[in-house]
């Protein structure tokens, strides 16, 4: 098992990867397939956090972030990014396979100098890999979505201390 960046000729497999895993997912709107393409298309894209887990030359997961705003943050130093979707196919889940992917966007994450990451996902998984509630950091969300939902990590301790804003899902 290799985790990668992933490449244009990996793009139509994605596609069907990250349907296919959401067609079994717990929460999906059927849609996480063309959000990956539309970020792809616009300008908060960055290849480099766009990874894929490959084994025997199957693609088995897949994450990708992109650039995100926290609305009223003026602090320059704040560069935060939106994680998601992630996914793993239906006989790979439960092998922390998810985990390794998410820990490994975020080594790559910090070393390109984003700080923090936010997503909408369930608490459960997601406070595993370190992630709280975005409204203990002061950033409150924009979206009808239950605040128990909108997360948030600080790839670099405190960079979120004593910021205020609000951040609104595509």
């Amino acid at each position: 098992m290799i985790i990668r960046q992933e490449t244009k000729q990996d793009f139509k497999e994605v596609y069907k990867l990250v349907k296919d895993a959401f067609e079994t997912a717990r929460v999906s709107n059927g849609k996480e397939q063309d959000f990956v393409n539309e970020i792809r298309a616009g300008e908060k894209y960055i290849p480099e956090l766009s990874l894929v887990v490959e084994e025997q030359k199957r693609l088995i997961a897949h994450i990708i972030l992109s650039k995100f705003n926290i609305k009223g943050c003026s602090n320059p130093k704040i560069k935060p990014l939106l994680l998601g979707p992630v996914c793993v196919m239906l006989g790979y889940r439960n092998e922390k396979i998810g985990e390794k992917l998410i820990k490994k966007s975020f080594e790559i994450a910090k070393g390109l100098g984003y700080n923090c990451i936010f997503l909408v996902g369930d608490p459960n998984y997601y406070y595993r890999v370190g992630f709280r509630q975005a409204i203990e950091y002061g950033i409150k969300c924009e979206n009808k979505i239950e605040s128990k939902y909108v997360l948030a990590i600080e790839l670099v301790p405190n960079t979120l201390k004593n910021v205020k804003g609000t951040i609104s899902f595509p």
